[in-house]
Parts: C-alpha cells; sequence; structure tokens
C-alpha cells in the first residue's frame, strides 16, 4: 500500500465526511499511519493488519466523533496505539490531549509519536487509569475498544469532573453493557458513526453520572 494510495483514501474519506483539513495535517495523519503500520508488527498495537483498511478504519474511524469533542483537555483511556487520541491532536493542535495506557510498549510508541510528528498538544502517561491522581479532573474522557463500560466508569469514573462525559466508542449498540451500567451512571445519548469505506456498526455512547443516584 503506497502512500499515494492511502492519501486518497484519506482525501475521499474526509470529503465524504464533510471535513476540510489543511495539507500538513492530513500529511501528518499520514505519517501516523506509516508510524502505526511500522510498529505495529513487533508491539501488536492493533488488530488491523491490512493495509488497505487503516485509513478507513484508523483515521477515519477516529476521526469520526471529532463533532463531539467540546472540552478544551481530552483524556483518553486505553490508548493503544494512539486511536482516536492521536488523529484528534493532529486535526484539533488548539486542544491538548493526555494518553494513558497500561502497556509500556504502547506508551513508547505514543512517546516516539509525539516526538517523530511534532505534536506540542499531546501528553503520554505509562500507567493504570485506577493509580492515576491528575492535578485536574476530566470534563470529557474517551475510550476505543478499551473495555466494557461497567469496567470503564468504575476504573475511571474517579478521573470524571462531576459534569462530565465519558465518549465511549463501540461497534455494535452495547446493550448488555448499557444494562450492566452500575447504579449512579447513565447513557446520556448515542449516536451511530458514518466511517467511509468501513464495514458495520459503530457507534458513540455518552456516559455521564445521574443526577440523583438510584
Amino acid at each position: 500500500m503506497s502512500n499515494a494510495l492511502w492519501q486518497r483514501q484519506l482525501e475521499t474519506g474526509l470529503a465524504a465526511m464533510g471535513l476540510e483539513l489543511e495539507a500538513s495535517a492530513q500529511q501528518q495523519l499520514l505519517d501516523f499511519l506509516a508510524l502505526l503500520n511500522k510498529w505495529n508488527g513487533a508491539y501488536n498495537l492493533t488488530a488491523v493488519r491490512d493495509p488497505g483498511q487503516m485509513v478507513s478504519r484508523q483515521l477515519l474511524d477516529s476521526l469520526s466523533v471529532l463533532p463531539f469533542v467540546t472540552t478544551d483537555h481530552l483524556l483518553d483511556v486505553g490508548a493503544g496505539g494512539g486511536l482516536p487520541g492521536i488523529p484528534l491532536a493532529i486535526v484539533l493542535p488548539q486542544k491538548r490531549f493526555t494518553l494513558l495506557d497500561s502497556n509500556s510498549k504502547k506508551t513508547r510508541f505514543l512517546t516516539q509519536c509525539v516526538l517523530e510528528l511534532g505534536l506540542q498538544n499531546v501528553e503520554v502517561i505509562h500507567g493504570r487509569a485506577e493509580s492515576c491522581d491528575p492535578q485536574r479532573l476530566f470534563s470529557q474522557i474517551s475510550s476505543r475498544a478499551f473495555t466494557a463500560l461497567d469496567n470503564l466508569v468504575s476504573w475511571c469514573g474517579h478521573l470524571l469532573a462531576n459534569d462530565g462525559e465519558f465518549l465511549a466508542m463501540k461497534g455494535q449498540f452495547p446493550d448488555d453493557e448499557v444494562a450492566a451500567l452500575p447504579a449512579g451512571w447513565q447513557l446520556t445519548s448515542r449516536h451511530s458513526l458514518q466511517v467511509p469505506g468501513s464495514e458495520g456498526e459503530r457507534h458513540l455512547l455518552t456516559l455521564s453520572r445521574n443526577a440523583q443516584p438510584q
């Protein structure tokens, strides 16, 4: 898969999503994808191995939540290979992003990405969410292919501001996970995500604390 084909796929996908990005941002996205592809074999960063699917299932999928990122400082938990955190940080340079993961290989990769891509707005933390003690709580926390919703709110709830929300990216709508949410948490909204070139359902679930814990 040549960079030229990736570029064509990215341009076509962005147009279908109604996203206009500077050429420099598009190049950074492609450079990130090249790093992800290069390091994936040794570090097992993502299950997507087919280079022909990487633009859609990694870049465009990450950018599909762009309209829902309203905070000035987003925490991405279980950041793994940097999805959605790195693509979002590239296209939102005015916002800050903290990427948290407990796997040292993955945080080494993320740190390398930050250096090679020159991302001034990204901080990488190696550690478990349960042990993280930030100076300031986050108003939005994203997760993608991280864990079940009940684990997400249990492990990361202390990192979220009282009026904050989780942005949980899922495939099919997880009725069983929503039903298993612990008392005090609720599904605030659900959105079907349209990802050009990607088959299967994609959903974004926003979760928040109940005003009146049950």
